[in-house]
């Protein structure tokens, strides 16, 4: 599928000027058929800390969907949501995991028959989001947060969702940083799961 963010990334010529080295489309957009309307793009991902910065690097978005980034790694995506339907709301838990195997994170579903949203998830890591156009519910274990234009939400590994409960498009820009769960944090989450 064609892309719908126009990515400029720069680099470096033989002598070490900067240069443009590719200016179009990000290349690869994300669509899943169990939730109609969404479509996502990968912009760049780096795979370690600090990040290489090579003359000539192969495009890092090519290839599989994960949800999050490489060990040490990062992501920057942009996402478009549509107002979301009845039948997103109500999903099996099969359908949800097959929305979350499609993006390469089986494991982040939280997924529990009765819960505030089904795909509620959580990834160990450090989110930069921010809202470029629409209106977006922050869904939490227990409150939901409106968020529009402007806003930014720093998701530090909480499990959560996103619902479009408006009447319009949301567009929204995410910068995910591998992290890692402090171990007595992670055990509330391990408790958490047998009940």
């Amino acid at each position: 599928m064609p892309g719908f963010i126009r990515r400029v990334v720069t680099g470096h010529d033989k002598s070490g000027k900067a240069i443009v080295i590719s200016d179009g489309l990000a290349p690869v957009v994300k669509t899943n058929p169990i939730r109609p309307g969404y479509r996502g793009t990968d912009i760049w991902k780096t795979n370690a800390a600090p990040a290489p910065i090579t003359a000539d690097e192969p495009d890092p978005t090519l290839g599989p969907r994960t949800l999050h980034p490489a060990p040490q790694g990062t992501v920057i995506r942009i996402t478009e949501l549509a107002p979301e339907t009845e039948e997103l709301r109500n999903l099996s838990a099969d359908k949800v995991r097959s929305v979350f195997a499609a993006a390469g994170a089986e494991a982040a579903s939280t997924f529990k028959p009765g819960a505030r949203h089904p795909l509620m998830h959580r990834t160990e890591t450090i989110d930069y989001a921010v809202v470029l156009e629409g209106e977006i519910t922050l869904v939490l274990d227990d409150e939901d947060v409106v968020l529009k234009a402007g806003d930014v939400v720093i998701q530090r590994g909480n499990n959560h969702s996103w619902s479009n409960r408006s009447d319009k498009m949301c567009r929204m820009l995410y910068v995910l940083i591998d992290g890692r769960f402090d171990p007595e944090l992670a055990a509330l989450f391990d408790s958490d799961a047998g009940h």
